[in-house]
């Protein structure tokens, strides 16, 4: 009678757990006793649509295998994709219809700096999570905010750590940055001059109006000034032709970018010509013949379903919801914003197939790591030239 008794208490408890858990998913918005709900918000039609559509394509495929295992702690994860045409107007416009009429719990991989800089005011005011942005963006991840979980670091942060290891394989006397105006040319400018300052070195910069560049006045200009190192802050299509110029007028310089140029993309456009460029990455662009027989077989899935050929936009988009799944695994059945955010503090998350840094957040640090690599083209493919380099601190 007495176990009968225990056996009925245990019982009552297990029902009362469960129910808590259950009111409480009802509470928090995007997030149901069946359901998690995501937002993106992605360039799909504009100028940066070869990206977006690339990382909705890798958050798609991840979302329905982690559906296809049983979801989240048994909730399933539904993703509501926006398109921003790379209008920041749009993108706030695009979340305000996430938060209100898709209830989201948390938005992913928002692409590009100036939509970062709109979306995220919105989500600090609405108490929706920031998850991983794809922007070379310092606004992702400071000031520091439990809303606020962060991918990359800042493009002066990439090259204040990639810079540097490039004058420790040549010495440098004279670099120049090419850049487009507005916040990213002049953070590239600035780790431009810093870097030069630091090595002894001149420094001087060609500025163009975003989606105006004259290839063949700027590689005229660097010719012009004997510049040994080119630092790019622009879109992966005016480097490529500033460098196809410049190799045609016979400028002798290295080329090198933020992870903005690393893309697949940067040599299916340049060819021979962006041969020996560098590029900032964490995570690696993924080829058929990779030497990961799991990368082999991601990209002939990617392949298959899509009929393309994965960048490493794919990759971040794969990346990124495949880390929140775990974040939120660990986070238990109760899931909120807080617990989501204890779990990413007490977790390490360890390196992926493809090359990523261990993933760990604290309170006062929202980025997830702060390593980057260098890598090179190098026979029509990205090759990591270094290991995972420390970024200095600020």
């Amino acid at each position: 009678m007495a176990a009968l008794r225990l056996r009925l208490a245990v019982y009552a408890l297990i029902l009362f757990t469960r129910g808590l858990a259950l009111a409480h998913a009802e509470a928090t918005p995007g997030v149901t006793a069946t359901e998690i709900s995501l937002g993106s918000i992605l360039d799909l039609s504009g100028p940066m649509a070869p990206y977006g559509v690339q990382v909705k394509h890798g958050m798609q495929l991840r979302v329905a295998e982690i559906n296809r295992e049983g979801g989240v702690n048994g909730r399933m994860l539904k993703l509501d994709i926006e398109d921003s045409a790379s209008d920041d107007r749009l993108a706030v416009l695009a979340l305000e219809r996430l938060i209100d009429h898709d209830q989201i719990f948390a938005l992913l991989a928002t692409v590009g700096a100036p939509a970062n800089r709109g979306v995220i005011p919105v989500l600090l005011k609405r108490n929706v999570i920031s998850f991983l942005p794809i922007a070379s963006s310092r606004a992702t991840y400071d000031p520091p905010d439990r809303l606020k979980v962060a991918f990359m670091l800042s493009a002066s942060e990439q090259l204040r750590t990639a810079l540097p290891y490039l004058f420790s394989r040549h010495r440098y006397s004279r670099i120049c940055s090419v850049v487009e105006d507005g916040d990213f040319g002049n953070e590239v400018m600035h780790a431009t001059d810093s870097a030069a300052r630091s090595e002894g070195a001149a420094s001087e910069h060609v500025e163009f109006a975003h989606g105006a560049a004259d290839f063949p006045a700027i590689a005229a200009k660097l010719r012009g000034s004997s510049c040994e190192l080119v630092v790019f802050g622009s879109t992966v299509a005016d480097a490529v032709g500033v460098i196809t110029e410049s190799r045609r007028i016979g400028v002798a310089a290295d080329f090198v970018g933020t992870a903005t140029l690393y893309s697949n993309l940067m040599h299916q456009l340049g060819g021979k010509a962006v041969e020996g460029v560098y590029a900032v990455n964490t995570v690696s662009q993924p080829y058929p013949d990779d030497a990961s027989k799991l990368v082999r077989d991601w990209t002939a899935t990617y392949r298959s379903k899509f009929a393309e050929e994965p960048s490493v936009y794919a990759v971040y988009g794969w990346v990124i919801v495949d880390l929140f799944a775990k974040a939120a695994a660990r986070a238990g059945p109760v899931l909120s914003v807080s617990s989501f955010n204890a779990a990413l503090e007490n977790s390490t998350f360890p390196r992926d197939m493809f090359g990523s840094p261990e993933f760990h957040v604290t309170a006062a640090d929202r980025i997830g790591s702060h390593k980057v690599r260098v890598s090179q083209i190098a026979n029509g493919k990205w090759v990591a030239i270094s290991t995972l380099l420390d970024a200095p601190q600020p």
